[in-house]
């Protein structure tokens, strides 16, 4: 099966040490809403558990689901840690983003 979702080692790093810290079932969750500056937006949670119709995406023991309504904005893309002198953050290599905020949060279709 083609994956729908790819997840950087480190990300799959950063999630674990997030599951070390709480639970070792919790998840990172990805949901694109609307709203932020072009539109849509992408929300990060860490969740102890999957819902009903999630999809589940993993690198190494790291998970990342997601509704089916947000895999559709993100078919083919790829979440990324950074952690360099600008801050801390995932952000989310998205080849269906036409456009984007400088910040990266925010895109349009």
């Amino acid at each position: 099966m083609e994956n729908l979702f790819y997840i950087s080692g480190n990300a799959a790093k950063r999630i674990i040490a997030l599951q070390n810290e709480g639970s070792k079932d919790s998840v990172l969750r990805i949901t694109v809403n609307s709203g932020g500056c072009f539109g849509l937006q992408y929300a990060f949670d860490i969740q102890e558990a999957t819902q009903e119709g999630d999809h589940v995406f993993h690198h190494d023991q790291a998970r990342v689901v997601m509704d089916r309504i947000s895999l559709d904005f993100l078919k083919g893309a790829e979440l990324d840690y950074v952690d360099d002198m600008m801050g801390a953050f995932f952000t989310i290599k998205n080849p269906n983003a036409t456009s984007s905020c400088g910040c990266g949060s925010s895109f349009s279709v």
